[in-house]
């Protein structure tokens, strides 16, 4: 069985949300080890000129804590 965590990180991008989910992972697996997934909760953009000046996403990304084999 799997131990794991889940944090909510906030990202963004000049160039696509997808861009703005991998800025989360990249960054977040600087601090935290075993990132197992990740959740996009909310999409949000700025907007400058009529253009999209900056993509953003609320995620949430688990990560393995432990494995262990627990027997019942």
């Amino acid at each position: 069985m799997a131990i794991l965590k889940v944090i909510e990180v906030l990202s963004e991008s000049d160039k696509s949300w997808e861009d703005a989910a991998n800025n989360a992972i990249k960054q977040a697996s600087k601090t935290v080890k075993n990132v197992k997934s990740i959740y996009i909760k909310n999409f949000e953009a700025t907007i400058e000129k009529n253009k999209i000046k900056k993509y953003r996403v609320n995620a949430k990304i688990s990560f393995s804590l432990a494995n262990t084999d627990l027997k019942a």
